[in-house]
């Protein structure tokens, strides 16, 4: 009788543990720094590449761990940049010219010599080209979801706010 139920429930346990196996593998992934998913979309809305992802690592919210890598020297600069041509793009109510010298004396107050200035200037710089020739190249990039994704960021870089979160 005994071996008997333990025939029974083998095929539950198996299935069990499978499905235990699968909802922890439905946690990993990884997103790109810039959240360039495709050739003309960025992160979706509510992602965690809002600056997160590849940019902070650490827990998601599932408990499960996030991918993480150490931030570059040129990460800053280039979300800054990247998110400034977007941000102008959209058509947001912004001085460009203004945040980009805020984030360069944000910067400098760190420490930041002449040299590193000018690694942060030319990676600042060719984000911001780069970023604005491929938006001028898809008609539909300003989508409710984008324009939603990049309000928060942009008002925490106008208010200084330049950390990689």
């Amino acid at each position: 009788m005994h071996r008997r139920l333990q025939r029974q429930f083998r095929p539950i346990a198996g299935v069990a543990a499978a499905a235990l196996i699968l909802s922890a593998l439905a946690g990993c992934g990884t997103t790109s720094s810039l959240g360039s998913g495709g050739s003309n979309s960025g992160p979706a809305a509510g992602t965690d590449t809002n600056v997160g992802g590849l940019w902070s690592g650490g827990s998601k919210p599932n408990g499960f761990p996030g991918f993480t890598r150490k931030a570059g020297p040129n990460d800053r600069p280039t979300r800054v940049g990247w998110l400034s041509a977007r941000a102008s793009h959209c058509g947001f109510v912004f001085d460009p010219a203004q945040l980009r010298a805020q984030y360069f004396a944000f910067e400098q107050s760190y420490g930041a010599d002449s040299k590193r200035m000018q690694e942060v200037q030319k990676a600042y710089d060719y984000s911001l080209e780069a970023t604005a020739d491929r938006a001028k190249e898809n008609a539909n990039y300003c989508t409710k979801e984008r324009v939603d994704e990049i309000r928060p960021e942009l008002n925490r870089y106008l208010a200084g706010d330049f950390r990689l979160l």
